[in-house]
């Protein structure tokens, strides 16, 4: 019996082993279209391609479906300044934050500052918000400038006195942070990379994307996985990601005019994207050009069954000259002066406080004349191309902050190009045929090569500028109590979104061919 047994036990394996030895040598690699080497073979040179995947939203930011819309004023230029007159652009799809980078978002930053670089203390003095920002020569707001910005129950209000350089900064090391944790969570870098790191790492122990990227031995605490598909010329793991195997996110940045104010308004809820079945589609209704950013009903009305919603303030602004938040009793927007970013309703992107709260600083440099000078398609202004550094031996080198350095292309390196041939494209096509437009700032003028636009208005604000279609500007190094930002990503992938076809797609049965008599 035990014979018996032991036989057909030995059977079973023997079978068993057979059967994931053929499934081994039958699964078929995937091969190349235009050679016909197979990928991820080591007897072929293992070159590795990522099965197609999408950007997935960051921490703390929505996808944002782009499109055409009509970018510009949408009510009388009562102001005079003639600087946004309508015009139709497409806005390609990206993810935003879904809220204002609140005080306690900015504090994590600054932590991480003080810790890494200790002993350089012009790095956190350049990156401290402007708390003075709150003063005033006839009101009595020190309180806001003591606690304001680092007592807790203002930790989900949003940081204001940020420069655009300083939030600028801030989307650079977040962008260096999540990529860094996911490196540290997929094996790439050793755990306690962050740890020493924020033990004085300084410049040279800190993580940084780009540097990473272009050269992985300027990276401390480097790490081989035990295991990975991500396999180099000799078969064995690689101890380095690159961008091509999509591990790694797109970069935070500051939106660009045109995103933040195709965001706002949240036209979606006009044109039901498909979101149960890729065969549905919009109606691209274009009538509804609203005014404000809620879009559940163009009157501004968010009515319950009893009403009792009807009337209320859908946005943190000031009503008239001296009325910042209504009457004891009957606070109409509950809001003295910035209010928690989660306040109010999201606009159908799922967004908070596009309209009112703070002024947001975005990407663009402001020029007044905007209607012919800019690309239809993902419009922007604020251009200006650079490399990185390599000194005479050929290397690249990192700053005070860790980042690679970076220099200007030359005019000459790009004066055959047929799409650009200029580094600096800020004033382009900017009132001459020279294209060197130059303001004379302070004489003649407040706008220089330095100013940067303003979107969305503030607690402060009267409902004139709570219009995404309003714009304003204020330069770069300067800073307010009306104002913050928000960071956005670039989307690679189907517009519709990540799961979505790109294209239309009818199917793989050929059109059949017409029959002539």
């Amino acid at each position: 019996m035990q014979k018996t047994i032991s036989i057909k036990n030995i059977l079973i394996v023997s079978l068993t082993t057979l059967a994931f030895a053929s499934c081994s040598m039958g699964k078929k690699k995937a091969q190349s279209s235009v050679t016909g080497w197979s990928y991820d073979d080591k007897n072929m040179g293992n070159f590795h391609v990522t099965k197609i995947k999408y950007p997935k939203a960051g921490p703390g930011l929505v996808f944002v479906q782009g499109g055409s819309f009509i970018m510009g004023a949408k009510e009388e230029d009562v102001m005079g300044d003639w600087n946004n007159t309508p015009r139709r652009v497409t806005v390609p799809s990206f993810f935003i934050d879904e809220t204002e980078v609140a005080n306690v978002h900015y504090r994590e930053y600054l932590y991480w500052l003080e810790n890494t670089f200790s002993n350089d203390t012009a790095i956190m003095k350049k990156a401290l918000p402007d708390t003075l920002c709150w003063r005033e020569e006839l009101a009595y707001n020190e309180p806001y400038v003591e606690f304001y910005f680092r007592y807790p129950s203002y930790n989900y209000y949003p940081v204001v006195g940020v420069s655009w350089q300083q939030a600028n900064d801030f989307c650079i090391w977040r962008t260096d942070r999540v990529n860094e944790l996911t490196l540290i969570k997929k094996g790439y870098l050793k755990k306690d990379a962050a740890k020493k790191e924020m033990k004085g790492g300084g410049a040279e122990g800190s993580f940084n994307t780009e540097a990473y990227l272009l050269n992985p031995d300027l990276i401390q605490g480097k790490n081989k996985p035990k295991s990975s598909n991500l396999k180099d010329i000799n078969n064995k793991p690689r101890s380095t990601v690159r961008m091509d195997d999509g591990i790694l996110g797109m970069s935070y940045r500051l939106p660009t005019e045109a995103e933040w104010e195709f965001a706002a308004y949240g036209l979606i809820d006009q044109n039901p994207s498909p979101r149960k079945s890729e065969n549905k589609s919009g109606e691209e209704l274009r009538s509804n050009q609203l005014l404000y950013s809620w879009s559940k009903n163009i009157n501004g009305l968010r009515d319950n069954r009893h009403g009792t919603w009807q009337g209320k303030f859908l946005a943190n602004f000031k009503r008239t000259s001296g009325d910042n938040m209504g009457v004891s009793g009957g606070l109409n927007d509950r809001a003295a002066i910035c209010g928690n970013i989660k306040a109010f309703y999201p606009n159908a992107f799922g967004l908070y406080n596009m309209c009112g709260n703070v002024s947001e600083w975005v990407a663009d440099i402001y020029r007044p004349l905007t209607p012919v000078d800019g690309q239809d398609f993902n419009y922007f202004r604020g251009n200006r191309f650079q490399k990185f550094y390599k000194n005479a031996s050929g290397e690249y080198e990192r700053d005070s902050m860790g980042r690679l350095k970076k220099v200007d292309i030359s005019d000459e390196e790009v004066k055959n190009r047929t799409n650009y041939q200029r580094n600096n494209l800020i004033s382009y096509n900017d009132g001459d045929s020279a294209s060197y437009a130059s303001y004379n700032y302070g004489l003649t003028t407040l706008i220089n090569d330095q100013s940067r636009v303003l979107k969305g208005g503030s607690w402060n604000d009267q409902a004139y500028w709570l219009t995404p279609g309003s714009r304003r500007y204020m330069q770069e190094d300067q800073a307010a109590s009306t104002v913050g930002f928000r960071c956005a990503q670039s989307y690679l992938g189907p517009p519709e979104g990540p799961g979505f076809q790109e294209g239309n797609i009818f199917g793989k049965r050929k059109q059949s061919k017409s029959k002539r008599k």
